[in-house]
């Protein structure tokens, strides 16, 4: 049966354009979304969350406050929805020599939080620095030395303990992250590479995935709109949704496809860009990006 011209030139029109959009296989990592957009409200996350396709969530420490004597009640709500615990963020690091004791005790409380909730992975992060003065080799150092003794006690208990590196904190640069994941003890501690702000800080977070591939356990997939539209400071930022910004998201999926990452992505948004929308409504637009641009599958 012979083709007609018009029905020749629409299908190969349609496959010239196939040529040009990602490839629809199915990925090797895991998308996850992180509660804090939704700023407590955590059952609406959830329920919102699932309601989207996510395969898993990030809860804060807030969730500790409230559900630390009945994690069963927050299980249950979990799993009736589908959504895996994937990583909780378990507050910052100390290196004060008279306050970690009670910091490697608050967070070997939260990993037997975490394994109540069925999850096995927690994020540490810090607030050491102070009026943005760089941290010195000793003080990295220090906060390595001080995230592996807790990443040796939370993995007595089955909890992988990970590295958030963060603007202005201690491994807000490139070079402060190298010195930080060069002193992990990957037997105890891995890097949660958050891709926006390894970006904001000066890198290129897609080549960060492949520099750090053996101790890779997971990543923030945030973007970042900087300068802000609108403002005369060149240095201004904030965070937006998916594909708003200026990170190479692209990039950074082809590395994770190049090494066949099959740990959980996370998306994070800290906030609503916009105070008109709702946090499900950034959620979907990231979603948007994620099926558009990359090809996920949810």
């Amino acid at each position: 049966m012979m083709l007609s011209r018009r029905r020749f030139l629409a299908q190969n029109s349609l496959l010239a354009l196939a040529a040009f959009l990602p490839s629809a296989k199915a990925k090797s990592y895991r998308m996850g979304y992180s509660a804090i957009t939704w700023g407590g409200k955590d059952e609406l996350a959830i329920e919102e969350l699932a309601g989207l396709g996510y395969q898993g969530i990030q809860l804060r420490a807030n969730t500790y406050a409230k559900y630390k004597d009945n994690p069963a009640d927050l299980k249950k709500l979990l799993d009736a929805k589908g959504l895996s615990l994937v990583m909780f963020s378990s507050g910052n690091v100390e290196i004060d020599p008279a306050k970690m004791e009670a910091n490697v005790a608050m967070h070997v409380n939260h990993a037997r939080f975490i394994k109540a909730l069925g999850g096995s992975s927690l994020q540490l992060t810090n607030s050491l620095r102070k009026n943005n003065v760089p941290p010195t080799a000793d003080e990295l150092a220090r906060l390595a030395a001080a995230m592996n003794e807790i990443g040796k006690q939370t993995q007595a208990l089955g909890v992988q303990a990970t590295y958030h590196n963060h603007m202005n904190q201690y491994g807000e640069t490139p070079e402060e992250v190298d010195a930080l994941v060069q002193a992990m003890d990957p037997k105890y501690l891995r890097l949660l590479l958050d891709v926006a702000h390894y970006h904001q800080g000066g890198g290129k977070p897609a080549e960060a995935v492949l520099k750090y591939q053996k101790v890779l356990h997971s990543l923030h997939i945030k973007d970042v709109e900087c300068p802000i539209k609108g403002d005369s400071n060149p240095k201004s930022y904030k965070f937006v949704e998916l594909g708003q910004g200026n990170v190479d998201l692209v990039g950074v999926f082809a590395s994770l496809d190049k090494i066949k990452f099959d740990g959980w992505a996370i998306v994070e948004l800290d906030a609503v860009p916009d105070k008109a929308k709702l946090p499900v409504q950034c959620a979907q637009i990231s979603k948007d990006f994620l099926q558009g641009r990359i090809a996920y599958q949810f």
